[in-house]
């Protein structure tokens, strides 16, 4: 099967598989994704995939990081 066919989400259930990680909940999609935006509209582009993996290199909770990431817009 070519990866051309996958959407995004059956590549990060893969992507999680072949990294020995659990996949990622639908909150926790719902979550980064909403990270990526509020750092990626505050700033640079750039801060998005770097927030989101400094979100896994901490050990966060998408939900905890999303929450942490609006309070820096105050």
């Amino acid at each position: 099967m070519s990866d051309a066919g996958l959407t995004g989400r059956d590549w990060v259930t893969r992507f999680a598989a072949a990294t020995g990680q659990q996949d990622l909940s639908d909150d926790d999609v719902t979550a980064l994704l909403d990270l990526a935006g509020v750092a990626a509209h505050s700033s640079e582009r750039l801060a998005a995939p770097l927030a989101c993996f400094l979100v896994g290199r901490a050990g966060m909770a998408p939900q905890a990081a999303l929450d942490l990431a609006r309070s820096l817009l105050d």
